[in-house]
C-alpha cells in the first residue's frame, strides 16, 4: 500500500525533466523580454520624429511626480505638418489631468476669441493667430495669461492625423449632438454611430450647419477626443500602440518625450474615464470690420478658477503665473 504522504507516481517528475523545463522556461522569459524591448525601441523610434521642444522646457519631474499639470491641445486644419505655409490654430483645447483624483478636464478657447498676443506688440488680435505669427511658445504662454494657469506641455496636431489615429484605433463611437450631413458625416442626433476616420474628421470639421457654428464644433471636437481617448485607454499591446503613434508620425509635433506618453498611457489612462468639458463663452463683436469673441472678465475669471481647481491652485487674484510657472525659456 502507498503510504498517505506519498506522492502518486504520476505526479512524480524526474530532476533532469524539471531542469529541461526551466531551461526552456527561461529561454521563453528571455525571449519574451527580447521582444518587450525590440517593440519598445521601435515605437520610440516611430514617435522620435514628432518631439519638438520649441524652447518649451518643464520640469522632466512634471508627469512622474503624480502633480496635475496642463497640455494646451492645438489643431491645424491646412495639410501636413512640416509645409511651408503655417495654419491658424482654429482648435484650441486646454487639457488639465490630475492623476490624485482620476479626473481630466477638456477647455475650449474659441478661435475668434480677442487677446493681446503675450510678449508682442500684437494687441487686438484674434488668438488662432498667435501660432502662424510667433509660434508654439508664445501660443502657450498667451493662453497661459488669458486663463491665468501654468501650462507645461503643448500638441500641435494636423486634423488629418485625427483621421489617421481614429483608424489606427479601429474607429469610435459617438452619440451625435445634432442631425446633419457633411462630407462623409451622416449623422442623427442622439443615435449613437461608430466613425471612420473620414467621417469623425467630417463631424469634427463641420461648422456652418451647427446654430452654435464655432461652440457647436467645438464640442463635437471635444466629444471626439474623449472616446478616442478612451478607445486608446484600451490598448495594452506596445505593438498595437506603435500603430497608432504611426498615424501621427507626420501629423503631430509636441514636447512632451516618448517616455512622457507612455508614464500617461499606462500610469494615468485611469483618468480617461472621468473627463469633464467646457467653453471659454464669449460675445460676438465687430473691432475695425472684423468679428472677435470677447470673453467677459467675469467668464474668464469663472473658467480660470474651474482650470486652478483642478490643478490645486488658489482661486484667482492670489497668483502670479510667471513665479510658479515651471518653465525654462
Amino acid at each position: 500500500m502507498r503510504r498517505n504522504n506519498a506522492k502518486p507516481r504520476h505526479l512524480l517528475v524526474p530532476k533532469h525533466h524539471w531542469r529541461r523545463i526551466m531551461t526552456i522556461g527561461g529561454l521563453l522569459l528571455a525571449l519574451l523580454g527580447l521582444w518587450g524591448y525590440h517593440a519598445w525601441r521601435s515605437a520610440q523610434n516611430t514617435f522620435a520624429g514628432a518631439y519638438q521642444s520649441a524652447g518649451i522646457r518643464p520640469d522632466g519631474s512634471v508627469i512622474t511626480s503624480g502633480k496635475p499639470f496642463a497640455v494646451l491641445l492645438l489643431g491645424t486644419d491646412t495639410g501636413a505638418l512640416g509645409r511651408h505655409d503655417v495654419g491658424r490654430t482654429d482648435t484650441m483645447i486646454v487639457a488639465t489631468i490630475n492623476p490624485k483624483t482620476q479626473t481630466a478636464k477638456l477647455t475650449s478657447i474659441p478661435r475668434d476669441t480677442l487677446v493681446d498676443i503675450y510678449g508682442s506688440q500684437q494687441d487686438d488680435e484674434k488668438i488662432n493667430a498667435a501660432y502662424p505669427l510667433y509660434g508654439a511658445k508664445t501660443t502657450l504662454k498667451t493662453v497661459e495669461h488669458l486663463v491665468d494657469i501654468p501650462i507645461h506641455y503643448y500638441v500641435l496636431l494636423n486634423m488629418g492625423g485625427l483621421k489617421q489615429m481614429v483608424n489606427a484605433v479601429g474607429g469610435v463611437t459617438v452619440k451625435p449632438l445634432l442631425t446633419f450631413h457633411y462630407e462623409q458625416a451622416n449623422v442623427t442626433k442622439g443615435v449613437k454611430i461608430h466613425l471612420n476616420g473620414a467621417s469623425a474628421l467630417a463631424y469634427s470639421r463641420m461648422r456652418d450647419q451647427d446654430p452654435l457654428g464655432d461652440y457647436g464644433r467645438q464640442a463635437r471636437q471635444r466629444q471626439l477626443i474623449k472616446a478616442l481617448v478612451v478607445k486608446e485607454a484600451g490598448i495594452s499591446s506596445i505593438p498595437r500602440y506603435q500603430t497608432v503613434l504611426g498615424s501621427l508620425q507626420q501629423n503631430i509635433q509636441t514636447n512632451l518625450t516618448f517616455n512622457d506618453l507612455m508614464w500617461l498611457r499606462f500610469k494615468d489612462a485611469h483618468t480617461s474615464r472621468h473627463i469633464d468639458s467646457q467653453t471659454l463663452q464669449g460675445q460676438p463683436a465687430i473691432l475695425n470690420g472684423i468679428d472677435y469673441q470677447v470673453a467677459p472678465q467675469s467668464e474668464i475669471d469663472q473658467v480660470s478658477n474651474s482650470l486652478r481647481r483642478a490643478l490645486n491652485l488658489p482661486a484667482v487674484g492670489n497668483f502670479q503665473t510667471d513665479a510658479l510657472d515651471p518653465l525654462v525659456f
